[in-house]
């Protein structure tokens, strides 16, 4: 499931298709993807402007000055292409349409947004503009990763007397909204943090300094394009790139990469996930 750099990426992609521009026509073409969708959400999307285009964890925000705003989630094989955009001297075509091709926007600009989701488990909402961050998929979400509001001081209270592993508690979106497994492992691999230990006994350097690894991880990715696994692609089609900068994601039964360690990547189960991480480096 795309984390928060690949829906960052998409994100920008979007940006200068979308951004304070109208949507001229939205085609809905099935009832639903993981959940129904809101009623008439076609005539209500034809011709509002998007006046702001936003991420929230690992949702995407438009705000339409019709006073309502599109949630979007990608789900695991959600992809939003951009078509008909100039490039430099060149043109990109609008493709065919295809079979999952399940909301398509048409904008002012003469663009194409495709939202194609082949296994149907991304999910679109219209809520109230001035209720969205009370909306049921945002309302319980953490700080935000790249804000201000995670530091020290918050992460090392919100982690204090957390009797679950380090690695299940950077997960839960309440503490920190938008970091995911891949992310997680890589974070932990560079605080040489074991996955396996307690929040609670981590000491307050140890949590201080997951800070600014957190945040360089995750730019790091995101000016990579993301991770392209199985189904992510950026606006465009193009494929993500950080999956070949992991130390330690899916490499188990390879060398550490940390110079004189000699360690070998291990993979655990942790809450039906994979950990990957390294035993000599990470304690």
């Amino acid at each position: 499931m795309p984390e928060l750099p690949e829906v960052e990426t998409v994100r920008r992609g979007l940006q200068p298709a979308m951004q304070d521009q109208k949507i001229v026509r939205a085609e809905v073409n099935r009832p639903d993807l993981r959940w129904r969708f809101p009623s008439d959400m076609a005539q209500r999307l034809t011709g509002a402007r998007v006046v702001r285009l936003w991420r929230r964890s690992k949702y995407i925000l438009l705000d339409l000055d019709s006073k309502e705003t599109l949630i979007v989630h990608l789900g695991m094989s959600g992809r939003m292409l951009v078509s008909g955009q100039k490039i430099g001297e060149f043109y990109q075509d609008h493709p065919a349409p295809e079979k999952h091709d399940h909301v398509v926007f048409h904008m002012e600009n003469e663009t194409r947004v495709t939202f194609n989701d082949a296994r149907r488990f991304g999910a679109m909402d219209l809520a109230p503009t001035a209720e969205v961050e009370t909306h049921k998929m945002l309302a319980s979400l953490g700080p935000e990763p790249l804000s201000n509001f995670l530091n020290d001081t918050y992460l090392v209270a919100a982690l204090a007397g957390r009797n679950t592993p380090i690695k299940t508690a950077l997960l839960d979106q309440r503490v920190i909204a938008g970091l995911g497994n891949i992310y997680v492992c890589e974070v932990l691999f560079r605080a040489k943090i074991s996955p396996m230990c307690k929040a609670k006994d981590l000491s307050k350097e140890q949590v201080s300094t997951l800070v600014p690894i957190i945040r360089t991880v995750l730019e790091e990715a995101i000016e990579a394009g993301g991770s392209s696994l199985k189904d992510y692609r950026q606006t465009g089609g193009e494929l993500g790139y950080f999956q070949h900068s992991f130390h330690v994601y899916d490499r188990e039964s390879q060398p550490c990469t940390n110079a004189g360690c000699g360690g070998t990547i291990a993979r655990v189960s942790q809450s039906g996930r994979s950990s990957f991480y390294c035993p000599t480096c990470q304690r």
